[in-house]
């Protein structure tokens, strides 16, 4: 590979922050207050950060100890099972495909958040009048033009990609450190407008389906779903570890990336809380805005919707690079359909990148027939728990390598390592249990993921074939 598709730390720290405080940082004020009183929102957070802080040490140790490894946390799952063995190949392959929807969901998900942000300017994107009639189905004006931004935005992104990897991770770069400035000051003008009777009642039961009462612990849990969302991405530099200038950079950039993240994303859902009272943040379509505009107006609101789409330019250009090299890395090692593997002159996965986002184009349509909001509340909660499977496998395997003493030949970390893996396992089942317990969300997941299912003969076929190929040769 070039020197010039290979990525430093600091890049490698935008990719992290850049993929993390995407879509999550602009909607999740609303949909945490829908999901739990300010106690359940605060514990949310408080949970969500130590279980990720547990899962990224995770990430981090693995890229130092398998180097090997690259791609994604679901490569690990091959690792669980003997080499080579049948239970070995469906394991990776279905966890590198999980893996991939989720990131299918979630870069869609950034990119309606855009289309979201730019009605600021443009108000006909929420325009609902009827443009016309098909049946039971209206297509309004508004959701016709979001439709035609997002889609333009995800293929001009593709476009820049495939100029060269570290010229757009150069641009997300750039976007990664205006919006760090941008909400770092907006959470100083925050300071100044924060109102502690906004927090009020500040524990408060919330009103289930069919009218049931869910207390603290409850809501902590239904928010905890959503707020893992906000840490989606913390895994981004060890997807692109063989990609990176240096392996001790993996690590701290996932690490660096992270609590840059945690302290804006606190900082902001806690400060926004205190800016809007409980019933207009629930209805707010644009939280951020709404709340800065309570402080300097419209003029103010304008100005972060230009820091946020700057943000989710950023954001979408981390997404759509990651996106495209997990099932290319995975191809390469085995455990994806052998065509992923398609490069062009500049060494970037072509094939993985144009059927990544034909496909993502598709989920766009949502946004034919929903409001921004609802596309986004349910392409999040089906992607995030897409993600989970490959944190509770990275965990696990970390623990295998602690109980098999493998690459700890002196013993040393040993312990320190074993309790940090135990602790992100723990984390991640709880999580998995809590975000499966709806049984719609839980069954339309299990369909995207054994969807993969069908294409699994591809790669089963080319495992054959290279088994075959190495007996020729050795013999």
């Amino acid at each position: 590979m070039s020197n010039g598709n290979k990525l430093g730390l600091w890049i490698l720290t935008a990719l992290v922050v850049g993929n993390m405080v995407g879509s999550g940082i602009f909607m999740l004020p609303r949909s945490l207050a829908e999901a739990a009183s300010p106690a359940g929102v605060m514990g949310a957070w408080l949970l969500t950060g130590f279980g990720v802080l547990m899962t990224a040490l995770v990430f981090g140790n693995l890229a130092l100890r398998k180097p090997n490894l690259t791609g994604g946390p679901q490569i690990y799952a091959k690792e669980l099972f003997k080499p080579g063995s049948k239970a070995s190949l469906l394991s990776g392959f279905m966890a590198s495909w999980g893996y991939w929807i989720g990131n299918l969901a979630g870069n869609i998900a950034i990119v309606t958040t855009f289309a979201g942000y730019l009605s600021t300017f443009f108000p006909v994107m929420t325009n609902q009048a009827a443009l016309f009639t098909v049946g039971s189905f209206t297509l309004k004006v508004g959701n016709a033009v979001t439709f035609v931004v997002c889609t333009a935005l995800l293929w001009a992104t593709h476009f820049i990609i495939l100029r060269g990897l570290e010229n757009a991770g150069k641009l997300n770069f750039a976007a990664t450190a205006a919006k760090v400035i941008g909400f770092f000051l907006f959470i100083v003008i925050g300071l100044f407008a924060f109102q502690s009777s906004n927090l009020v009642p500040f524990v408060a039961d919330k009103a289930g389906d069919g009218g049931a009462t869910i207390g603290l612990f409850g809501q902590v849990k239904n928010a905890a779903v959503a707020t893992l969302w906000a840490f989606i991405g913390v895994e981004s530099a060890v997807v692109f570890a063989s990609r990176a200038k240096n392996q001790v950079d993996v690590k701290r950039a996932t690490m660096l990336g992270l609590f840059i993240a945690l302290a804006l994303y606190i900082g902001i859902s806690t400060l926004v809380m205190g800016m809007l009272d409980q019933n207009t943040l629930m209805k707010s379509e644009k939280p951020l805005i709404d709340a800065i505009q309570t402080v300097l107006g419209p003029i103010g609101g304008k100005l972060l919707a230009g820091i946020g789409l700057i943000s989710l330019l950023g954001s979408t250009m981390g997404w759509v690079m990651l996106s495209a090299e997990v099932p290319y890395q995975a191809a390469k090692q085995g455990l994806f359909i052998p065509a992923f593997m398609k490069e062009n002159k500049k060494g970037l996965p072509v094939f993985s990148l144009t059927v990544t986002n034909v496909l993502g184009q598709l989920f766009i349509f949502s946004t034919v027939s929903n409001s921004i909001s609802k596309a986004f509340d349910f392409i999040i909660v089906v992607a995030t728990l897409s993600y989970l499977i490959p944190y509770f496998i990275s965990s696990v395997f970390q623990l295998k390598l602690v109980f098999t003493g493998e690459t700890y030949e002196n013993g040393k970390g040993r312990v320190a390592d074993g309790i940090v893996a135990a602790l992100s396992t723990i984390y991640s089942t709880w999580v998995i249990i809590a975000g499966t317990a709806d049984l719609k969300t839980f069954a339309f997941g299990m369909l995207l993921l054994l969807s993969g299912i069908l294409f699994y003969g591809q790669v089963k076929k080319n495992h054959v074939q290279s088994q075959s190929e190495q007996d020729r040769l050795s013999a």
